[in-house]
């Protein structure tokens, strides 16, 4: 039997992989069972730490928090912990695990699913092999410094899921787009990246609307589109903290401090790889926005350009950037191919790229079941995988805390965020810290005295003062650890060539 006769059967299209399978395991390989990093990578960022006891606190309490649980700096003061569908979902993965095994494979298994299903949804689009992967290779690329075990992956997948069904729609509308609402439920709840989808579908109805008013083109889909963003727009209020959460995550937007302080809040800097990578994505995108104009097309240009700015503002958005216009940008792409193509002959070098890819972009449009059993194998395999049961050594003092936990859990702290994101982790219910990774929750004034203390600042003795610290588990890289290493008031305890802790002297 041939193998398309095989593809006819239920059991032929289970269980004769394809080009898509394939592209899900070697990813899965490629970024994450294997090389430098590994599952280790995915914990590189220490914010999965006080997600993880955030999402046990409400497993333990059955309620979601509504006050801070982790500083001494702010204590009792309002916090909303706006992502706790994924905090619960981490803590679940992590007691199932029995460690970070459980959810560093979740992780894994959303990224490079997010990628196969961009790379599917390029060929559904009928865009051949040879642009479709190219295309989100580059995607992968230029999203890779967001390959973290965070809740923001769940805007990557939601994200790329709603815009296939958007275009699904937009070719044959159906019942489907309106499972956009319940989607955007379960999104609102899991990440505040949620607005994104609304601001898509506000795009896309003004978009409709200049179509029609220019082109005479149709207005029902106009009404059609405003409904269902109304509708999703409503969705999102479905959650523990109600419209507080929009107020919340528009100040954190909005703030220019966090935009000037946070390092993924800030502009791309274009000298590394996967910048580069953008890079050519942007620029070609833009040139596909002018094509998409000259052909009365207005939607798609403005999807390209509203998040090219957005990208460009802020590198935390090159994923949002990607998940939407990667389809858009292969597709135009895709017709210049097909345009350089249409007069080569069948047997020149052209020719015969052309017939390959045609006959294999197929098989990208469709799963068998091995990418389920690449995952399930994982679930049950210990070796020789290197499962992490630990945040990364490379990253963290792992070692120092483990030797110092009490004299840490005693003293009144100042460390680095991303570390007292892990001491949170490594001591969920006994250490408080001056500041941690939710720059959202501790603010402008808190922000700037720890900057200016750790980078050692006119002011940092009387800032250590006022605060009381009698502990410092302070990075080598900070101006403060020269400055405390020659204060006499200051002893050095432990030094691991990564971090030097450091206690006050008894007056």
């Amino acid at each position: 039997m041939q193998v398309s006769d095989a593809l006819k059967t239920v059991w032929g299209r289970l269980l004769i992989p394809s080009i898509a399978d394939l592209f899900f395991i070697a990813l899965m390989a490629w970024l994450f069972m294997s090389g430098p990093f590994g599952w280790q990578g995915l914990l590189a960022d220490g914010d999965a730490g006080w997600h993880i006891r955030t999402g046990e606190y409400i497993l333990k309490t059955h309620s979601v928090p509504q006050t801070d649980l982790y500083s001494f700096s702010k204590p009792g003061a309002p916090w909303f912990a706006w992502e706790w569908l994924s905090d619960v979902l981490f803590a679940e993965l992590c007691q199932w695990g029995g460690g970070l095994k459980g959810l560093v494979l979740m992780a894994a298994a959303v990224l490079t699913a997010v990628f196969t299903l961009l790379l599917r949804s390029m060929a559904w689009r009928g865009v051949t092999l040879w642009i479709a992967l190219p295309v989100t290779l580059l995607g992968l690329g230029a999203s890779s410094i967001h390959f973290l075990a965070r809740p923001h992956i769940f805007t990557m997948l939601f994200l790329v899921i709603s815009l296939w069904l958007i275009e699904a729609d937009r070719r044959n509308p159906g019942p489907w787009i309106w499972s956009l609402v319940p989607l955007t439920i379960l999104w609102t709840n899991l990440h505040g990246g949620f607005l994104v989808i609304i601001a898509v579908l506000g795009i896309l109805v003004a978009g409709s609307a200049a179509e029609s008013f220019l082109f005479r083109s149709r207005w029902a889909s106009v009404g059609r589109y405003a409904l269902l963003t109304a509708a999703c727009a409503a969705a999102t209020f479905v959650n523990p903290y109600g419209y507080h959460v929009h107020q919340h995550i528009i100040a954190y937007l909005r703030s220019d401090w966090i935009r000037n302080v946070i390092q993924e809040f800030q502009s791309p800097n274009f000298r590394n790889e996967s910048m580069m990578q953008f890079e050519v994505l942007l620029f070609v995108g833009l040139l596909a926005a002018t094509s998409f104009i000259r052909r009365r097309r207005l939607i798609e240009p403005l999807w390209i350009l509203a998040f090219a700015h957005l990208s460009l503002s802020s590198q935390r958005h090159i994923p949002v950037f990607v998940a939407v216009t990667a389809p858009y940008i292969a597709s135009e792409l895709n017709r210049w191919w097909q345009q350089w193509t249409e007069s080569a002959t069948r047997k020149s070098l052209l020719g015969i790229l052309s017939q390959m890819g045609r006959d294999l972009t197929p098989s990208l449009a469709r799963s068998s079941v091995w990418a389920f059993v690449l995952v399930g194998a994982l679930v049950f395999m210990d070796e020789p995988m290197k499962w992490p049961t630990d945040f990364p050594s490379l990253l963290f003092p792992t070692t120092l805390i483990q030797h110092n936990r009490e004299r840490l859990l005693k003293g009144r702290l100042l460390t680095y965020d991303q570390w007292a994101d892990y001491l949170i982790y490594r001591n969920p219910t006994e250490q408080k810290v001056f500041v941690d990774g939710r720059s959202d929750f501790f603010g402008q004034e808190l922000g700037d005295e720890y900057i200016h203390m750790t980078q050692g600042h006119w002011d940092w003795e009387r800032l250590l003062a006022k605060h009381g610290f009698d502990t410092v588990l302070a990075s080598l890289d900070w101006p403060l650890t020269a400055l405390l290493k020659q204060s006499r008031a200051w002893t050095v305890i432990e030094d691991d060539g990564k971090a030097v802790l450091f206690v006050r002297q008894a007056r």
